[in-house]
């Protein structure tokens, strides 16, 4: 598994997302391809194609698509709720990285064992750098351990730890990243919701790094369209903290 600092060479990494959004299939290819552009104007540090709204087929095009025109960014993969396919993906198309929503704690305690033999058997296989969610939006909680053992046992599985709100655009809290600081230590941490132009100087103080969706769009929500001037209010402020 490559390492987060050799994947994102810059401290502070930003990823935007791609949502696929569209009303058909050549609505998904034009807004991701204008997506893909407003995304690399505004100077994000990586890309990351998730299957959000337009289906899987959709996300293999964007991928491909993404491979055709490699753009000087690291791309990643989030297969939602199908983790195979993401190493699949992630192998195919030559991704960067990866994001699994969740890698320990969301399966019930008999099935731990399971779950750790799967990543045994893909990330040898697998040269991706993987952000791995631990308490992740959405996601349920049978873990019967504690957080400071789940992390730990995140720390086997992926290469960074990826953190988030309640929902969908809804900000990290400041003391669960306080928390998971402390219990991640100097273990790559990576702030996956609710990450604004106005927040993200107190939060990036934690935090090694972001995927950022929401604020990107022209309605500051997920079925909003991506806003170069908004992306370019976030990374200035981001090289400021850098």
């Amino acid at each position: 598994m490559k390492a987060f600092k050799d994947v994102f060479k810059t401290a502070k990494p930003v990823i935007g997302v791609l949502h696929l959004k569209g009303n058909s299939e050549e609505d998904i290819h034009e807004r991701a391809k204008r997506e893909i552009a407003a995304y690399l104007e505004g100077g994000v540090d990586g890309i990351l194609a998730e299957d959000y709204f337009g289906p899987y087929p959709q996300l293999e095009w964007v991928l491909n698509y993404l491979l055709q025109h490699r753009p000087a960014v690291p791309v990643g993969v989030n297969c939602l709720n199908f983790d195979s396919l993401n190493y699949r993906l992630a192998r195919e198309y030559g991704c960067d990285f990866l994001q699994l929503d969740s890698v320990v704690g969301h399966v019930k305690p008999r099935d731990e064992a399971s779950l750790d033999a799967f990543f045994g058997l893909e990330n040898p296989k697998t040269d991706a750098l993987v952000l791995g969610g631990v308490r992740f939006k959405y996601q349920p909680v049978f873990s019967e351990k504690s957080l400071a053992e789940d992390v730990q046992t995140a720390k086997k599985r992926c290469g960074a730890i990826c953190v988030t709100g309640d929902g969908t655009g809804q900000q990290t809290p400041l003391e669960k990243l306080k928390e998971f600081r402390a219990l991640a230590g100097d273990f790559p941490l990576v702030i996956c919701s609710g990450l604004t132009a106005d927040n993200c100087t107190e939060q990036l103080q934690i935090a090694d790094g972001a995927v950022v969706g929401s604020f990107f769009k022209d309605t500051g929500r997920d079925t909003g369209d991506v806003d170069v001037s908004k992306v370019r209010a976030l990374m200035k402020k981001v090289e400021a903290l850098r």
